[in-house]
Order: structure tokens, then sequence, then C-alpha cells
């Protein structure tokens, strides 16, 4: 019978805090690189093989999918601090119940979202105004793509329940192989090289189908070969018929935290719409900002993460000495590392914004603008995503919400568009940091006395669980019910 790799899984409940959480990160900030380096080069295929109008698209369908993705993250979060409370209590039967039910939900809402996104995928399209000349393009790239939706749905529970038992190496590993082959095969599926067809657009979505699912079908079969934790044996699989109370608890947290993606994305569409009006000059500076701040967020984001997971399981493992420990070292772990990459980029700005702007050198300069007055937000920002990391990972997930709502819409928005017609779009750049600076104070405060610790996500455990405890401790392959 295959055994555990435990290189790859942590326990994030023992030894020393900086460099566990670390090590930790890095490969969940591997994960994030390679998917928007993976995007990034994709978009290049696509603009150069089929012009702006495929380019166009996809960005389109992109939207479209973010918001599929916002409403099912929130769910797989949720499994995420139940999976990693759970492992903290070294009840690995509590860890797979959690996440069958998640799988359970997962399944019906993959169901339900191929059958509406095939026939509501039109109406998805029209709704962001697509562009008559790109509407077909768009449709028939989504409508690929909405195929894949129940394998999609699965890789993101299963890299998440990975990273709540303390495994995030696993993850990267996956995805860098689904990236490689996503890159590899979209000329050949978009110009149909050597046996394969040539599809245009529908080629990029086939290539993105193709390796996601050698990607996941990899991990599946990984998982099972080094008898992972998450993975589900024997009469483990009636745990995907959902537990209510289970299911009540991954809803109740999942909704709050789909929605801060929501938040997040709405806002981004009403701040575009103050910088279109700014001019085509400014919304492509501001586009190639954007392309930066990509990269800079994803520090705060991994690290974000791996507090959560690890809060979580210091939490299930009643180690409340650790979790303000943890949290520091996340706050500056996030200053120092996206501080560094600032620190860099606004040295090196002009040349990397030349990449995306070419030789436009009034775009170069507003965009060089833009970056100096808003980018250095996102460390502001940072602070508050681990902060909010470390109160969710006890089930606090409507104080993050509400702080992220306020600081978005009345402090960012309403400043921006306040002040737009006197300061031109300085006001816009500025708001930024006006919202960051916001949203950390606020968070701040909750984390201090917003009283999420007298939360209890997870109850203690019954006297029969604590001899299972004690039984697995003992069991070489931490196992609560091994099988042959």
């Amino acid at each position: 019978m295959a055994r555990e790799n435990p290189a790859n899984r942590r326990d994030l409940t023992q030894g020393p805090i900086g460099s566990t959480l670390l090590l930790f990160a890095l490969p969940t900030l591997g994960s994030s690189v390679l998917q928007s380096l993976n995007g990034s080069i994709n978009a290049i295929w696509i603009g150069q093989i089929l012009g702006e109008k495929a380019l166009a698209a996809t960005t389109n369908a992109s939207l479209v999918m973010f918001l599929l993705f916002a409403a099912v993250f929130g769910f797989g979060m949720a499994a995420t601090i139940l999976v990693g409370q759970h492992m903290g209590r070294r009840d690995v039967d509590a860890a797979r119940r959690a996440l069958g039910t998640a799988l359970g939900l997962f399944i019906a809402l993959a169901a339900v979202t191929v059958t509406a996104g095939w026939i509501f995928a039109p109406d998805l399209l029209r709704l962001l105004s697509t562009p008559p000349d790109v509407f077909p393009l768009a449709l028939a790239y989504l409508r690929v793509i909405f195929l894949f939706m129940p394998a999609s749905y699965l890789t993101v529970l299963l890299m998440m329940g990975l990273r709540g038992t303390g495994d995030s190496m696993t993850p990267l590993y996956f995805m860098g192989l689904s990236a490689v082959l996503d890159v590899a095969l979209n000329p050949v599926f978009i110009l149909g090289l050597g046996p394969a067809p040539a599809l245009g657009i529908q080629g990029s979505a086939v290539a993105a189908v193709i390796a996601g699912l050698i990607g996941v079908t990899g991990m599946v079969v990984f998982i099972y070969a080094k008898d992972l934790p998450i993975r589900l044996r024997g009469r483990e699989w009636r745990y995907l018929v959902c537990d209510r109370a289970l299911l009540k608890r991954i809803v109740g947290l999942g909704i709050p935290m789909g929605l801060q993606m929501i938040v997040v994305s709405t806002s981004a569409l009403a701040m575009i719409g103050l910088v279109n009006q700014q001019g085509t000059e400014t919304t492509a500076a501001y586009g190639a900002a954007n392309q930066l701040w990509t990269y800079i967020q994803m520090p705060a984001m991994a690290i974000g993460a791996a507090v959560s997971a690890m809060v979580a399981q210091n939490i299930g493992a009643d180690r409340w000495d650790r979790v303000a420990q943890i949290t520091r070292a996340g706050v500056w772990m996030n200053i120092l590392m996206t501080g560094v990459l600032l620190g860099v980029l606004i040295l090196l700005d002009r040349h990397v914004l030349w990449l995306f702007l070419g030789d436009d050198a009034d775009g170069i300069a507003i965009a060089t603008r833009i970056h100096l007055l808003a980018s250095w937000s996102f460390l502001l920002f940072g602070v508050s995503i681990v902060l909010s990391a470390t109160v969710r990972a006890n089930g606090a997930v409507i104080g993050p919400l509400v702080i992220l709502a306020i600081a978005m819409f009345p402090v960012r928005f309403g400043f921006a568009y306040a002040l737009e017609p006197s300061w031109g779009g300085d006001a816009i750049w500025w708001s930024f940091p006006l919202g960051s600076a916001a949203s950390m104070l606020l968070t701040i405060g909750y984390y201090l006395h917003g009283g999420w610790r007298k939360q209890r996500l997870v109850g203690p455990p019954s006297a029969a669980e604590a001899e299972e405890r004690t039984l697995a401790d003992a069991d070489a392959t931490a196992k609560m019910n091994p099988v042959g």
C-alpha cells in the first residue's frame, strides 16, 4: 500500500513559525505566478495568431468565468478552513467528512453550471455588452470552457483541501503541469499543427480543457497513490451525500467569502468606468499598470492563504498561543516581500511598462504616474489580507466582507467619483491608497476588538473522537480508518 510522502505535508502546529509559514507560502506563490504567466502567454498566442477581436472575445469570456469561480471559491475556502481545523485536532475522518460534503456540493453546482452556462451563455455575454463582432468568438470559446467546469471545480477544491492539510507542494506540481501543457497546446489547436485540427479560438479553449483534465487526473492519481489525507475510500464515499449540519456550515462560511471576490470585481468594473472617461491613452496606461499590480498582489495573497491554513490548524489544535505569532509573522513577511517587489518595479517601471505600451512615450508617462501614486496601496492592503485570513480561519467571515465593501465603495470609489471632476485622473489613483488605508485600519480594529476569538467553528472532540485521535497518533500512516 502506498504511503504518504511526509515531505509534502507539514504539521503547521509544530516547529518555528516564521520558517514554517514561509516554506508553506512559497509554493502557493509559485502556483499563482504560474497561473498568471499561463494566462499572459495564452493571451499573446491568441493576440498574435488570431488578432485583437479574438483577444477581446477571451477577455469577455474570462469575466464570466471569474464570476462563476467567485461563486464557488468561497465554498472551497470554507472547506479549507474546516479541513485545517480538523487536521489540527488530528481528526482525519472529520476532515474527510468536511471535504466530502464540499465535494458533493461542488458536483451539484457543476451540474447546474454546465447546463445553465450552455443555455444562457449568449445572455451572459449580452449582459456584458460584448461587441457584436466579438460575440460569436466569445460564445464559441465560452461554451467549450463550460464543458470543463466540473473538472475545474474539482481542481479548485482538491488544491484548497490539500493546503488545508498542510500540503502546498502537490497543488504546485499539478498547477505547473497544467500550465505548461496549456501553453504548449494553444498554438497546436489554434493553428492545427500536426494531426490536430485547426480550431481557431475554440482551439485555445480545447487546449485549456485537455491540460486541465490531465492535471486534475494526475492529481487524483497522486492523492490515492500517496494515500494523502483527503482521499475517500470504501464507506467514506458516503460523505458525498451532504451532511446537513456540515453543508449549512460550509454555505454559511462560503457565501460571504465568495461575495468578497464579487465586491472586488464589481469595484474594479466601477473604477474602469471612471478610467475610461480619461481617454483611450489613459485606459491603456491603466491596463499596463494593472499587469504589474497582478504580480505585486501575489505575495500577500499567498501569505494570506498560508496564514489561513496555518491558523486553522492551530485553532483546531487549541494552540492559541501560536495564532498571534503566526499573524505577526505573516504581516511582516508581507511587508518585506511586497515592499521589495514594489521597490524593484518602481525603479524599473518604465522598462517594464514598455513591454505593454511599446514606444508610446505619453502612455508610459501616464502609466508611470499611475503606478507611483497607486501601487504602494497594495502594501497596506496586504496587511488587511493577512489579518482577514486569521479571523476567517476561526469562521469570522461577515466582518471582513463588510470592511472590504466599505473600503471599496464609499471610500475608494466615493473619493474618486467626488474629486475626479476637479483632480482629474489623480483622484482615481489616490483613491487606491486611501481605500487600502481604510481597509487596513478597520481590519486592525476588528482583529484587536472584534470578538472573533470567541467563535467556535469546530466544537471540542467527544470522548470517542479523543480516543480515535490517540489511536491515529500511534498509527504511522496517521489514518483514522486504515484500509487494505
